[in-house]
């Protein structure tokens, strides 16, 4: 089945979509990474780590479960549990069971780590600016964020993770 054409197949790119495509594409992958080094190198503080301690920032008290803000982050549970250790042996972040269920784990943000988030927020500040928002000056942002929002829309959830081809029996 996989391999059966579409039923009803998608007209081709016209030359300006695949141009908006591409366009796309590459800022998707090329801006976090971009971001991801000017923090490090300035703040020593990675574009996920950064992301941890903002997520949890915005959150009363300041905490999410572990899966929740896995998703929020969008990376898998077990890169956050590395992430948030390594926050954890900084201070930044402590790990502590949820009050509603003995299985739950909930990072939680500590004052050195909000702290830590508003020191390195003006040099995200500064990159998002001039690697993003620069370019948009002339743009409709209401519209650009429709788009944007119903591209990557929250309900898609966490990116999909490959899975290794089984071998045949």
């Amino acid at each position: 089945m996989a391999n059966e054409p579409a039923r009803n197949p998608r007209a081709p790119l016209t030359p300006d979509e695949e141009l908006a495509w591409r366009a796309l594409a590459r800022a998707v992958l090329v801006i976090p990474k971009v971001l991801d080094g000017e923090l490090l190198q300035a703040q020593g503080l990675g574009l996920t780590e950064y992301s941890v301690l903002m997520n949890l920032s915005e959150q009363p008290g300041r905490s999410m479960r572990m899966s929740e803000l896995a998703n929020a982050v969008l990376i898998s549970v077990s890169g956050l549990t590395r992430v948030v250790e390594r926050l954890t042996r900084q201070g930044l972040v402590e790990r502590v069971k949820a009050d509603t269920d003995g299985r739950g784990q909930l990072a939680v943000l500590t004052p050195a780590g909000l702290a830590r988030l508003e020191k390195a927020y003006p040099t995200l500040l500064a990159g998002v600016r001039e690697h993003v928002m620069d370019h948009l000056a002339d743009l409709d942002l209401a519209a650009f964020t429709q788009a944007m929002s119903g591209i990557a829309a929250p309900e898609m959830g966490p990116p999909v993770r490959r899975i290794p081809p089984t071998s045949p029996a």
